[in-house]
């Protein structure tokens, strides 16, 4: 027998497959399940007893990959290949994040016949990043500072649950950023997002884009329509700007999230809907429920999980990692190299105060890129309230602690790394960004 035969043989196969430090889980296109290997039952908590020759829906209560799952009501249809991370609940209700990984099995005609998927569990890893500072991005929000630390654990804890959450902060902050992520990390991940911008919809069309309507119901109404939660059905509807909806529609909202069901406009018949509601606002709506501007029973409605999202000038630290994002995001657009930033250009944003947040941010990378016509981003080329900064505002100076020699001691120590140098002298990172750019020559190391 040659090595591959041996190799090939089951029970060497299941040997291999016990060792992976990957779960492995494959089944039927039944969803009947064939294979459960040792890793799978430590993340999961099930034994392969419990599970083998069994409907994958009917072992874990529900689709073992949530609302992403290709083989809800008998289908069949996966591709080839598909990756996502996802947030599994185990057998003792232990929630875990892992990366989830599907292949489709075909046979020798190249007919589908099932499924094998693998997972390898991230939970421990990212509470180690989370601690120790080392985690910058997570859900495509950039971020280190520990504020925004906290939000990514929030967006972890809530997932899972179908709560209403309610998103407060600035605008600019990225609220439907957090959304997003919100929805794509709990169980109805693969289902629709649908954003709705309660402030920007024309008064008279608000109902209807929100409910639907039917055929006939107005002039101009020529057929049924679907409203945005009925295209949300089975996912999320993300209400952004929610304070901006009148007091009729704040009634027809709560009806949802109360009951799920609604009436589109005109229409007689009661649609329902299972839908997962996510809100936001950039105002105070308990001055808004005091104002009588919006019912206090639909606040507490979606009030359920208040979510807090800082804005820019309270994680400054974040402003060299958010600015190294936006330029790598011109450059692969572009498919040019974007110009680098001096340190006394950073200085300048590390003290602006970003009433626009990240947003502002943004604009203000892109505005500089224009600007700088060259391979260097200098303060000139930053937009004027940026380059007005020093007339209108008090600048600090150094940190005491922090001199020419010991900077560049920290810096020699950490291979020029910034992060690990405030770190080993015990500032933030902006303070140092901002020595930085006062000092040039503490930024010199020797090679």
């Amino acid at each position: 027998m040659t090595l591959v035969q041996t190799i090939a043989s089951r029970e060497n196969l299941v040997r291999v497959l016990d060792n992976l430090k990957e779960g492995i889980i494959a089944h039927d296109l039944q969803r009947k399940i064939y294979f459960f290997n040792a890793e799978a039952e430590r993340i999961t908590g099930y034994s392969r007893q419990e599970v083998l020759g069994r409907d994958c829906h009917e072992v874990f209560e529900g689709p073992f990959c949530g609302s992403r799952c290709s083989f809800c009501g008998g289908s069949d249809v996966c591709e080839d290949h598909v990756e996502y991370p996802l947030t599994l609940t185990t057998k003792d209700g232990e929630q875990r994040r892992v990366d989830f990984s599907i292949t489709m099995v075909r046979d020798e005609q190249h007919r589908s016949v099932g499924v094998v998927a693998s997972f390898r569990d991230m939970t421990a890893l990212m509470e180690l990043q989370r601690r120790s500072g080392d985690m910058t991005r997570f859900a495509n929000i950039i971020g280190a500072d520990r504020k925004i630390l906290n939000v990514f654990q929030q967006i972890v804890d809530v997932a899972q649950y179908d709560f209403p959450v309610h998103l407060y902060g600035e605008t600019g902050t990225g609220k439907e950023l957090v959304a997003s992520a919100i929805h794509n990390e709990s169980r109805r991940g693969g289902a629709p997002f649908v954003p709705i911008n309660c402030g920007a919809l024309p008064e008279g069309l608000i109902e209807s884009e929100l409910f639907g309507h039917v055929k006939g119901a107005f002039s101009g109404a020529i057929r049924d329509k679907k409203g945005r939660f009925e295209l949300a059905d089975g996912g999320t509807v993300f209400l952004d700007e929610v304070a901006e909806l009148t007091k009729p529609l704040q009634v027809k909202l709560l009806r949802i999230l109360q009951e799920n069901t609604f009436e589109k406009v005109g229409g007689e018949r009661t649609v329902e809907v299972n839908v997962r509601v996510i809100s936001a606002t950039n105002k105070d709506l308990k001055k808004e429920v005091q104002g009588n501007s919006f019912r206090e029973d639909l606040f507490y409605r979606l009030n359920v999980i208040p979510i807090h999202i800082p804005p820019l000038r309270e994680r400054k630290n974040d402003i060299p990692l958010l600015v190294d994002h936006f330029l790598k995001q011109v450059e692969a657009r572009s498919g040019r190299p974007s110009p680098r930033l001096s340190e006394s250009a950073l200085s300048s944003m590390l003290e602006y105060a970003w009433p626009g947040n990240v947003r502002e941010l943004q604009n203000a990378v892109q505005f500089a890129i224009v600007k700088s016509k060259g391979q260097v981003i200098r303060p000139d080329d930053l937009p004027l309230e940026l380059r007005d900064l020093k007339s209108h505002a008090v600048r600090r100076g150094p940190v005491k602690k922090l001199d020419p020699q010991a900077v560049q001691d920290a810096l020699s120590k950490t291979g020029g790394n910034k992060a690990r140098a405030a770190r080993e002298l015990g500032v933030g990172r902006a303070t140092l960004y901002r020595f930085i750019g006062e000092n040039p020559q503490a930024a010199k190391v020797d090679g």
